[in-house]
């Protein structure tokens, strides 16, 4: 393994012509992140079992340039964790702007995919966000839970602007839009680990079979 001296000495005879300092910074923090994400979602317990300098080499930096980036590698990880979310939150807002005038059956499942296309495109980064990122420290525990949140409160005002608009009863969704979004994480956690033999498609078709079943019919019925 290269010391810190011989790896800065390589990056300056390549890195410096024509960028400047922050295009240079930019690119050492998108090599740190990448080489995280492929470090900490590489299987069981990786993260725990990651160092610097394992990141560093995986990345061709120095523990001096990781440091002038970041404090630890808990907090590389928490920036990976808040990139799937935001993500993910994205691509269903987006898919939603498109699906106005579908029934909610039509406008759920639309987002599910998109959810679950954003998710599942890199195995490593469902396991940082549903796995690797759990039972860290007090402060990254929160800022799952506050992730969970924002998932159950998406959910919730999706579901309360549907019955608003009479597509399905009025009641209170928040026990199970939590439960929904525990089931989710699990599944797809649990399909990517190769645990479920199952295509994507069907993934989101048992998602959806739940989902439905967890609605209030508006009344007199779901329409035909």
């Amino acid at each position: 393994m290269l010391s810190d001296e011989a790896r800065d000495a390589r990056r300056a005879s390549r890195a410096y012509g024509g960028k400047s300092a922050e295009q240079r910074r930019a690119e050492r923090r998108r090599r740190l992140l990448t080489a995280g994400v492929e470090l900490f979602g590489s299987g069981p317990g990786a993260f725990h079992s990651a160092s610097v300098a394992s990141l560093c080499a995986r990345a061709d930096l120095s523990t001096r340039q990781f440091y002038e980036e970041f404090r630890n590698l808990e907090e590389v990880l928490a920036v990976l964790h808040r990139h799937v979310q935001k993500a993910a939150q994205a691509a269903i807002t987006e898919s939603l702007a498109k699906a106005t005038s579908g029934s909610v059956r039509e406008r759920a499942d639309t987002a599910f995919r998109a959810y679950a296309r954003v998710l599942t495109a890199n195995p490593h980064l469902v396991r940082i966000a549903f796995v690797e990122v759990t039972g860290v420290s007090a402060e990254l525990e929160k800022q799952r839970l506050e992730a969970r949140r924002g998932w159950v409160d998406l959910l919730v005002a999706a579901l309360d602007e549907a019955a608003a608009r009479g597509e399905i009863g009025a009641r209170d969704y928040r026990i199970a839009a939590l439960g929904f979004v525990g089931a989710v994480n699990g599944l797809l956690y649990d399909w990517t680990a190769g645990y479920v033999d199952a295509s994507l498609d069907t993934i989101v078709d048992e998602l959806m079979l739940m989902f439905m079943g967890l609605l209030q019919p508006p009344e007199g019925g779901w329409a035909a």
